[in-house]
């Protein structure tokens, strides 16, 4: 078996659209520069994802200097979104995590709102240090997380992958294979381990920065959604409720927490510490 290596990088600018990859990415202590800074949220200021929404899949944000947003859609004009100004922040809610939250502009609103044929708002982080306490299930004092899900990045592994799509080649629904890796969306993908080795895993390095492994990444709906179409089918969850179950959760990836700040870069050695 080879050495591991990070074989991939991506980042979500706006939490549940189409991802970004990149050659090298800062890890701040709540996860990758410019990841999930970015939320679509109801009018009372619920998150929306394609849990509810599954055309999000279709919308690119490509993130641009500064932290502003170049939004596209299939048919639809682009839009420049500019980072908005702090002075005024509204309340939104991630789960069940309270954050205080800026408005975006109204063109971007109202751009979104069109694409997804409801109302929505379209809001910004500004200030991941302090708006959103990391689960004090998992964390250290004073620890943060930007608008992911619950853990500043997630890892996943091609070999894993592969396991997982043999399954679903044997299984009653083999024609939804073989899935790609962004079904499962996440920030670093890493090569040369065997299946389902991260699952052991309790501490890693990424080339020179360090990460508590917390928690295993219980899957949703979202993975079942073709991210280049927004059709949904009945796998991996199918597949993973029969082989990937712990507890009440279907797993696939691992959730990190940076010990420290530095940059990552593909073609990074990821060393198991623990």
């Amino acid at each position: 078996m080879p050495n591991p290596t990070l074989r991939s990088i991506h980042i979500h600018p706006l939490k549940s659209v189409q991802g970004h990859a990149t050659a090298e990415a800062v890890v701040e202590p709540w996860g990758l520069a410019g990841d999930r800074r970015w939320m679509v949220v109801e009018p009372d200021g619920r998150s929306i994802t394609q849990r509810q929404q599954p055309r999000l899949a279709l919308v690119t944000a490509e993130p641009l200097p500064g932290g502003a947003l170049r939004l596209t859609a299939p048919g639809r004009e682009p839009l420049t979104v500019p980072v908005p100004d702090a002075s005024r922040t509204v309340p939104v809610e991630v789960w069940r995590d309270k954050v205080a939250a800026v408005p975006a502009g109204e063109p971007a609103s109202a751009w979104l709102s069109d694409w997804l044929g409801t109302a929505i708002r379209l809001v910004h982080l500004d200030d991941p240090a302090h708006r959103r306490p990391l689960d004090p299930g998992y964390a250290q004092p004073g620890e943060t997380v930007s608008f992911a899900d619950g853990f500043p990045l997630l890892i996943a592994a091609l070999s894993s992958l592969d396991a997982l799509n043999s399954l679903i080649e044997q299984g009653d629904h083999a024609d939804e294979g073989p899935l790609p890796m962004n079904r499962f969306r996440p920030n670093a993908v890493v090569d040369g381990t065997a299946p389902w080795a991260e699952d052991e895993w309790s501490r890693i390095a990424i080339g020179e920065v360090p990460f508590r492994v917390a928690k295993p990444c219980g899957r949703c709906v979202v993975t079942t959604t073709d991210q280049r179409t927004a059709e949904r089918g009945k796998e991996p969850l199918r597949t993973l409720a029969q082989h990937r179950r712990f507890g009440d959760q279907l797993v696939f990836g691992q959730n990190l927490v940076p010990e420290t700040t530095g940059t990552i870069r593909v073609g990074d050695p990821v060393k198991i510490l623990e």
